[in-house]
This record gives structure tokens, sequence and C-alpha cells, in this order.
């Protein structure tokens, strides 16, 4: 498995500028004052999938070999991933083939179809997805897209940490949510290399726990189930690439429950006027449990995603 370095970074944003336009970092004065430190959004929710992991889609795809291209590629998601990857194929002339659980979000399914890809839905949770995916890789002669154990795709979204360190070059700690962990391990790669004193902090769900566990026990543990609203988060399996960059690098991980990551959606709308999915709402609730430790610090917390569906935001909203 290939390494992911910094240099590969940066040689990413050419590829990802080429489609995409950086996104705002905003400073929220009001929720500066309930956290206790200078408080920073990340909007990756911006992006025309709604989702950092398009950054990612765009510099695999743009790398993968012409024969490769005309046979086409499969992926399996809970949605984001499986938008980004159909939405770089669309760009780059290829054929994108997405498996899905079933009861998946259907607002992201209808993007993802709406992107041009082929969509499957199989098993109960995202692994069992996966293993569908990886089945019919062979079956179909596609080439199999990994959520996260692709270096291409964790230089393609650690773009978004070089925009924040330009923007904000005395940032004291990025909050993140973990699913796969290419997000965050971008962050951990970037801060190595221009400020290793600056932290990495990771988000998981309390259901959905797989990466903490691992963290903690410094070696892959797999949980029996994922059941969390934040499906950017439901991952039961830590993947090989992703943990070797995380098990070194990241500072903390803070487990937020269902309740919380509700709350913090409802933060986002309040204080930032934004839309957040579950996994994207995370680092806010999350960044409440650290006061004490960020006090009087500059934290850019990651909002990932907007894709939250219409039945999931009543549900959020019915709590207030």
């Amino acid at each position: 498995m290939n390494s992911v370095t910094f240099q590969g970074i940066v040689a990413a944003r050419r590829v990802v500028y080429r489609f995409l336009k950086p996104t705002p970092l905003i400073h929220y004065p009001e929720l500066s004052e309930i956290l206790g430190f200078e408080a920073y959004i990340k909007h990756e929710n911006h992006q025309p999938t709604g989702s950092f992991k398009v950054r990612g889609g765009l510099n695999f795809m743009s790398q993968l070999p012409a024969d490769q291209k005309a046979r086409g590629v499969i992926t399996a998601t809970r949605g984001n991933h499986g938008q980004s990857i159909a939405y770089a194929a669309k760009q780059f002339g290829t054929h994108a083939t997405i498996v899905v659980p079933h009861g998946n979000n259907p607002e992201k399914n209808s993007a993802m179809r709406a992107f041009g890809a082929e969509l499957i839905e199989h098993g109960v949770d995202f692994d069992e997805a996966r293993e569908l995916c990886e089945k019919l890789q062979v079956e179909r002669g596609l080439r199999y897209v990994h959520p996260a154990n692709e270096p291409a795709l964790v230089h393609g979204v650690g773009t978004y940490s070089l925009e924040l360190f330009e923007e904000l070059p005395d940032v004291d700690a990025i909050i993140a949510p973990i699913g796969g962990g290419s997000g965050s391990c971008g962050a951990i790669t970037v801060a190595k290399a221009i400020n290793p004193n600056v932290k990495v902090i990771g988000v998981q769900a309390e259901n959905a726990p797989a990466v903490y566990l691992s963290w903690k026990a410094g070696r892959q543990v797999e949980t029996d189930s994922c059941n969390t609203v934040a499906d950017g988060l439901a991952t039961r399996v830590p993947f090989d690439l992703p943990f070797s960059i995380l098990k070194k690098g990241i500072s903390q991980i803070v487990l937020v429950n269902e309740e919380e990551i509700r709350e913090g959606m409802r933060m986002a709308l309040r204080y930032t006027h934004n839309l957040a999915e579950g996994a994207a709402a995370a680092p806010i609730v999350a960044a409440l449990k650290l006061k004490a430790m960020l006090a009087d610090q500059k934290v850019v917390m990651v909002m990932s995603g907007a894709n939250l569906d219409a039945e999931t935001l009543k549900w959020v909203l019915s709590g207030v």
C-alpha cells in the first residue's frame, strides 16, 4: 500500500482546483462565546456534492489509467464517498457502480443516480455493502475504489487542510469527524509538515466506535454494529491505511452519543445557519466536551457535509 505524503496533498490541489473552489473558513463570534475559544468552521458542506469527499474522488479519478476508465469503477458507501466517486466519474467520462446498504439515505441515493451512477442496494450496513462490492469487482472487471485505503483519496481531501493552514496559520487545533478517516488523516499529514504543535482531534459516534476502540487498544478492533444517525461515522471496521496514520498522529478521539449529535445539528443551524449532517455536526459537540482544554485557543471544526435527509431533519427539529 502506497503512503500518504504532504507532497501528494500539494500535488492534488492542482487537480482539485480544476473543478472546485476553496471552501470558506468562517469565524463565528456567538459560537466562540459558547465554546470559550475562537471558533472557526471549515465549510466543506458547501461542496457541489455537499461533502469534502469530492476532493478525493477527483484526485483519484485523475490518476486512473485509460483502460480502467473504459471498464469503470465500483465502490461501497453510505453516500458521501459514493457521491464523490459518481461526480468524479462523470467528469472523467467513467462509469461508476455504487453499492449501498438497504435503508440508505434516499436523498443521497438520488444524488448518486443523478450524477450517472448505477446504484445497487445490498446488506444491512456499510460493511455488508462493501463485501458485495469486493465480489462484483472481480466478476465485472471493475476498479474497486476502497473508501479509505487509497492514498489518492487522502491526498485529495487533504487539500482542505492546506486551505485551512493558509488562511489561519496560527490555528491551535482541528476537530474532524472520523468515519473511514481520510479527512482527519489529511489534516494530520498537513499539520505534521507545517506545524506539528497543532492538535488534530477526531470525533466518533458512541454507537460506531471502531476507530476509537482501535486507537485505545493500539490494534484494529471491529464492532458488531454501527447504528448511528450520523451515517458518515457509521463503520464497524477500521481501515488499514487511515488507521496506520491515526494511531500515530491523532491527538485525541472524542465519542459523542446520538442526542449530542442531534444537539450539534441544532447548534449548526442556530449559530452558523448551515445544514450539517450528523458527522458534520459532531465536531461542535465534541468541542463542548473539550471546552476547558481548548480555552482561548483558535480551533477549526470541520463541517464535513450537508447531506441530511428530510426525515432526519424532522427528528432533529422535533427536539427544539
